[in-house]
């Protein structure tokens, strides 16, 4: 072989090796980034007390090399239309019971697939300061039918209790409607509708005073960390399950009390193209679970001031460190899938 033929060859080889190396770094990031070059925008209530687990998914996402967009905000109706057609590709806050009418109307499992538990043990219902509770021997919400004690809970003077209620639109404003009706306290006690968390300071502020409260309420969030249950306030029961959708054979009961409302679980909602076209996605947030109390711990952060979107990824962050293992176990099951 001529000293050309020669040079020829050995350039060949390096380039073949070179040419090799860079195919086999460029499979290595694909299987760790299977979700690279693929646009992700979520979408989340306007609420920010839940934006914490929000941010958590968004940073599953990103590690597993998906681009994620701006969160889409609306309110929950809304908020499973734009996943349904396509306008917004996932969300990790379904109640699984409580937000199941929405779901339906928006398609259901034809257009959406629900995967995991998010949130598993999450509760609702009716609360009443423990003192109020125990003096005047309050069992449950039909107590409330008697003028005497309604009057208690009455802060403008009509002699009606005045209830802290759910945000128009919210699916526990339609239990807190439908039960009043169905508990017969119509007569007695006033739903008071509009931003929650407002009319929430109002509740803290009279309990503050020494004045009897009554509220919805659900867990997790700040509320339960400032007005702590079997210290400051007790759940109210109902005495028997009634639920606008007419299916009172499911699980109310937690501690012995029926609250009226299921024993319910977060669930993460996909566009179903989305879905089946991105199975690391899916498998991830299939697997991401978060304890009530930690997202209650961080809301009462928010509450204390750190309430910035920076602060709230900051503390995303810190959730994922303290949890390293099982993040770490999620994002490989996650790459797994994508190469099936």
């Amino acid at each position: 072989m001529t000293f050309s033929k020669c040079k020829n060859a050995i350039l060949a080889s390096v380039a073949a090796s070179v040419l090799g190396l860079a195919l086999a770094s460029t499979a290595q990031a694909s299987a760790e980034k299977p979700g690279e070059g693929v646009k992700v925008t979520p979408i989340f209530p306007t609420i920010a007390e839940e934006r914490f687990r929000g941010e958590i998914a968004i940073a599953g996402l990103k590690a597993l090399g998906y681009d994620v967009q701006t969160p889409k905000e609306t309110d929950y109706p809304a908020l499973f239309l734009a996943l349904s057609y396509g306008d917004a590709d996932f969300t990790v806050h379904m109640w699984d019971k409580l937000h199941a009418a929405f779901y339906e109307k928006a398609g259901g499992d034809d257009a959406m697939v629900k995967v995991g538990d998010v949130m598993p043990g999450v509760l609702q219902g009716f609360m009443i300061d423990k003192k109020t509770a125990e003096k005047y021997n309050i069992k449950d919400v039909s107590d409330l039918k008697k003028p005497e004690i309604a009057k208690l809970f009455d802060s403008n003077g009509d002699g009606k209790a005045d209830l802290t209620g759910c945000n128009p639109g919210w699916g526990c404003e339609l239990i807190v409607e439908h039960q009043l009706k169905a508990y017969g306290l119509t007569d007695t006690v006033v739903d008071n509708r509009g931003s929650y968390f407002a009319l929430m300071a109002d509740t803290i502020a009279r309990y503050k005073e020494g004045k009897p409260i009554l509220y919805y309420t659900w867990v997790p969030q700040w509320i339960s960390g400032v007005l702590v249950e079997g210290r400051d306030v007790v759940w109210l029961p109902v005495p028997f399950t009634s639920l606008p959708d007419g299916k009172n054979d499911v699980n109310t009961t937690f501690e012995g009390k029926n609250l009226g409302a299921p024993i319910d679980s977060v669930k993460a909602v996909l566009n179903k193209d989305f879905a089946e076209k991105n199975p690391a996605a899916r498998t991830f947030l299939s697997e991401v679970q978060i304890a009530t109390g930690d997202e209650s711990a961080q809301n009462l952060r928010m509450q204390k001031g750190e309430k910035s979107l920076d602060d709230i990824k900051k503390q995303a962050q810190e959730w994922i460190r303290a949890h390293q293992a099982e993040w770490d176990g999620w994002l490989k099951d996650a790459r797994a899938a994508a190469q099936k």
